[in-house]
């Protein structure tokens, strides 16, 4: 698998997110997530790692 070289906003979190280093912009679970997924008209996709 491969993995991006710039870590992504689950880098900041307090737990070792293996999707840190991911190529994708994933966001930790908070209200800002919901309101990007809002005013950009996406879904949210929850990953239980």
């Amino acid at each position: 698998m491969t993995t991006h070289k710039v870590p992504n906003r689950l880098a900041k979190e307090k737990l070792p997110w293996q999707h840190a280093h991911y190529p994708v912009n994933w966001f930790p679970w908070s209200e800002e997530a919901f309101e990007v997924a809002k005013r950009d008209n996406k879904p949210v996709f929850l990953s239980i790692a």
